[in-house]
């Protein structure tokens, strides 16, 4: 809004009234009528006018009455009224750009119209002419002055209601859209992905059951198998749920929480999964964060899944690996190192996602940065360490 829109803005009529009263003192100062200077009662009641204006610039209907008060006593006293008839039209003015009915509007009108013709009614012809052109100047002009101001107002106010009624209506549609897309990602991972996982998993079951004279070390890969099938088709239908109805958890919470006492757990897990492909991991894992908030909880899990998966496929089995999960101050510290040792490349345990740069991510969204590089000297490749700090969770978070 230029300075122009500011001028005429109901919030800044001190602002105009402090600028009419200096207009008036230098009428008074240096326009005098006919050379003449100002007289005392001339003087007297153009500063109570401009008192008063200053005092009642928020109540411009009181501001109207008073202005036009002074001014039929102007009309009677004072040779000269142009202060007290610019005061009067100038209240007229401001109660039209703000009034809020506009049968108030037209009632003061028609009374500063009434006092204003007082001094014309019963005189000469010519003398009474003179009035109703004084009357359409006085009147009529801040009273069309204010009409537009008022209209114009009202009409940016519409169109910044139909731009925010707009801007919902398109978020609406967004977020419709966005509905109808994870309903259909949730039948294709219901229809295809699950059935397929699924099968599989039954498949492995059946195996198990029929061939009862398998090797040891090849049922332990079938209950491995079987155990990660079903820990995935677990996975599956939670997200297939959040999809089809995200507004039944808060936000994406079924996606990004854990019951946190069950981390622990979980974690152990991890690291046993980890162990059964070969893979040496020393866990020195924190009790307290089994107190940690939920959303927390599985970041940690799913950095623990993807750092671990990682040590298998790039250390091999000889490589060493160490999990530290510990919580200081209620930010959790988590790093997994390996000293860079292995040569051949496991089997690779369940979890992960899309690597550092998926695991940096996740971090991110929580308000922590992922350290990962070589341990040491980065040309002697002894080892690799990933680690990050996650802040402690906001009041309120769960």
């Amino acid at each position: 809004m230029g300075w122009v829109g500011r001028l005429f803005d109901a919030r800044d009529s001190f602002v105009r009234m402090v600028l009419l009263v200096l207009a008036g003192l230098g009428y008074l100062i240096f326009v005098p009528l006919g050379g003449a200077r100002p007289t005392a009662l001339q003087w007297a009641l153009a500063v109570l006018a401009f008192s008063l204006g200053l005092v009642f610039h928020r109540r411009p209907l009181v501001n109207l009455v008073v202005q036009t008060a002074l001014l039929a006593v102007a009309i009677r006293l004072l040779d000269d009224t142009t202060i007290n008839h610019v005061g009067a039209s100038w209240a007229l003015l401001e109660l039209t750009m703000r009034a809020d009915r506009t049968r108030t509007i037209w009632l003061a009108a028609a009374g500063l119209a009434v006092v204003d013709l007082t001094d014309s009614i019963g005189g000469p012809l010519p003398r009474f002419l003179t009035g109703v052109v004084g009357l359409l100047l006085e009147v009529g002009v801040p009273l069309l002055l204010g009409l537009v101001v008022r209209t114009t107002r009202e009409l940016g106010q519409q169109a910044q209601q139909r731009a925010a009624e707009e801007q919902r209506r398109r978020e609406s549609e967004a977020r419709a859209a966005r509905a109808d897309e994870r309903s259909a990602i949730a039948r294709e991972l219901h229809d295809v992905v699950a059935h397929h996982v699924a099968s599989m998993v039954l498949r492995v079951g059946v195996a198990r059951h029929v061939l009862t004279d398998l090797d040891p070390r090849v049922g332990a890969v079938f209950d491995d198998v079987h155990g990660t099938g079903t820990a995935a088709l677990a996975d599956l239908r939670q997200l297939v749920a959040v999809l089809r109805d995200p507004d039944g958890v808060r936000g994406d919470a079924a996606l990004t929480a854990i019951e946190p006492s069950a981390l622990p757990a979980a974690l152990g897990a991890a690291v046993d999964r980890a162990r059964q492909a070969g893979v040496t991991v020393e866990a020195d894992i924190d009790p307290a964060i089994g107190s940690i908030d939920a959303v927390r909880g599985l970041a940690v899990l799913r950095l623990t899944q993807e750092a671990l998966t990682n040590v298998a496929k790039h250390a091999g089995t000889s490589a060493v690996a160490r999990l530290t999960v510990r919580l200081v101050d209620g930010a959790v510290h988590w790093e997994v190192a390996d000293n860079g040792r292995g040569s051949v490349p496991a089997r690779v345990p369940a979890g992960g996602g899309h690597g550092i740069p998926g695991m940096r991510e996740r971090v991110e969204v929580l308000g922590g940065r992922l350290a990962a590089g070589p341990i040491g000297d980065r040309s002697t490749g002894t080892g690799w360490q990933v680690r990050t700090v996650l802040p402690a969770a906001p009041e309120g978070a769960s």
